[in-house]
């Protein structure tokens, strides 16, 4: 009998689209798909060595963010995330994005709120929208297709559509995305 959610390999199941929220060149060589939880220590460690392969290799690599908040174990991961999708709303998908992992211990939501107000973006307004859970839907679409994919935990990375499974220090990263672009 198969299930929905019945996971058929490690490969990426829901290819990258315009939906998708994607840093660096759309037709890089190097696609990274990031399945993330923004209350993740390990996902923290990961984004500074995220960044880096990306400044380092940009003209070949870009990044996707795909939520994966594992609520049951991090209380303010949904939150963190429907925040991003409204900040996402208003272009700064990003920028939210990086103050949610450069603010770990600060997702709470009056520490997010005064997040929200530090970047620009208008707080009432983005409080609203992650208290009516107007991005839950998003976020679901990520979790869902993160299951499809075979992702169990976080970070999960995807390096050209398949499942990476190497450290998440520099050094590696670096050499996954050269052993994956084309000579």
């Amino acid at each position: 009998m198969t299930t929905p959610l019945q996971v058929t390999s490690t490969r990426l199941h829901l290819p990258v689209t315009e939906t998708d929220h994607v840093r660096g060149p759309a037709d890089a060589a190097v696609t990274i798909v990031e399945y993330g939880d923004f209350q993740c220590r390990f996902c923290g460690a990961a984004y500074a060595n995220l960044a880096e392969v990306l400044r380092q290799r940009g003209d070949t690599t870009r990044l996707v963010y795909r939520h994966f908040p594992i609520a049951n174990v991090h209380p303010y991961a949904e939150g963190a995330a429907e925040a991003a999708e409204a900040a996402g709303r208003r272009g700064r998908f990003w920028d939210m994005h990086d103050w949610l992992y450069q603010h770990q211990d600060q997702l709470d939501p009056v520490h997010l709120s005064l997040g929200v107000e530090q970047l620009g973006l208008p707080p009432d307004d983005v409080d609203a929208e992650v208290g009516e859970h107007i991005h839950a839907d998003r976020i679901r679409r990520d979790f869902v297709s993160g299951i499809r994919s075979g992702v169990s935990g976080v970070p999960t990375l995807f390096v050209n559509d398949v499942q990476y499974d190497g450290g998440y220090d520099l050094a590696d990263l670096l050499a996954a995305v050269d052993a994956a672009a084309p000579a």
